[in-house]
């Protein structure tokens, strides 16, 4: 097998007239051993094109006069037993526009590599680090991808607070000199029996005056609702007090208008089939109060098997948490 992943049609490999990124990293976790990309741009949608990740594969961000097909074509190679650095270096050699391109690979290994090319817009640079590369052009000055990497080392928590962190730190040393639109993050497995789709996080603000901040909400949500699917799988399991668990926490991540209510509603749907009412009415009034439908659809649950209650207690219920 040769080290050249199909080639794209030949409209895809044509440069665009304009540079869609500015700041980016790739990354892989020492300890938990997942696989990101994250991204910030004065550009819309910069996270369909620029940030590529596959479980137990590696990770991929092209940018700059962007050529897309680095992202899959670089998950192929790195899919096929590729290093990172021969995979990148085997789609550069084949890129007759290679030197306006800015490519940084990873794969779960940890190895990196990254490529700026010559005819990238000033200020343009890139620094890998152990398991990690982070890489800009179009920027303000040449202090933001030192300021990346610095607090991608630095900073405490998952990958995606580590990556968050790099992206921040790079706004605050000067950022794009355009100014900013979107932004995304994507955080996979390094297992590599986890399906492709399998997404711990794949977040996307397509235009926001804040994408670096709206990022970090949507972090925060998905936190929530990961948290709030572990539950649901721990009641598929028959682990009732391991999934009320798992509901708490979800509930924790975010106060219950920023989702309808629906987090503290589940929990409160768990109890109450479980036969713990008076435990359940808390939560049900938490949801309630925010939007009286989940009063409606409380209704509609014995009869598809998701609540065991009869009118009685759905009536006690309904008055009881509707004080």
């Amino acid at each position: 097998m040769g080290l050249l992943a199909p080639a794209p049609p030949a409209a895809a490999q044509e440069a665009p007239r304009r540079p869609v990124n500015t700041y980016s990293i790739v990354a892989v976790d020492s300890v938990t051993d997942q696989i990101g990309a994250a991204v910030q741009s004065h550009w819309f949608s910069v996270g369909s094109i620029v940030t590529w990740a596959e479980p137990g594969v590696g990770a991929v961000a092209t940018q700059s006069f962007v050529d897309p097909s680095y992202g899959p074509r670089g998950l192929y190679l790195m899919r096929s037993g590729v290093p990172a650095p021969a995979a990148l270096a085997a789609l550069l050699r084949t890129d007759p526009d290679s030197q306006v391109r800015q490519v940084a690979m990873i794969d779960a290994q940890g190895l990196v590599a990254a490529h700026t090319g010559a005819r990238n817009i000033p200020a343009a640079g890139q620094h890998l680090g152990r398991r990690y590369s982070v890489q800009a052009n179009l920027m303000r000055n040449d202090r933001v991808w030192p300021a990346m990497s610095r607090a991608f080392e630095t900073t405490r928590g998952d990958l995606a607070m580590r990556m968050l962190a790099a992206l921040d730190a790079a706004q605050a040393a000067g950022g794009d000199i355009r100014g900013r639109q979107s932004a995304a993050l994507v955080v996979v497995s390094g297992d590599r029996s986890a399906k492709p789709w399998e997404k711990i996080f794949d977040l996307r603000v397509e235009d926001h005056p804040d994408p670096l901040g709206e990022l970090r909400r949507l972090v925060t949500v998905a936190r929530a609702y990961r948290a709030a699917t572990d539950g649901d799988n721990y009641v598929t399991a028959g682990k009732i007090d391991s999934a009320l668990i798992a509901y708490r926490r979800a509930s924790e991540f975010l106060p219950d208008s920023a989702t309808n209510g629906e987090l503290a509603y589940w929990v409160g749907v768990t109890l109450a089939d479980q036969g713990r009412v008076d435990e359940s009415i808390a939560w049900f009034r938490r949801s309630f109060t925010v939007d009286r439908s989940w009063v409606e659809l409380l209704w509609r649950l014995p009869g598809v098997g998701l609540l065991k209650a009869d009118s009685t207690t759905l009536a006690r219920i309904v008055r009881e948490a509707g004080r």
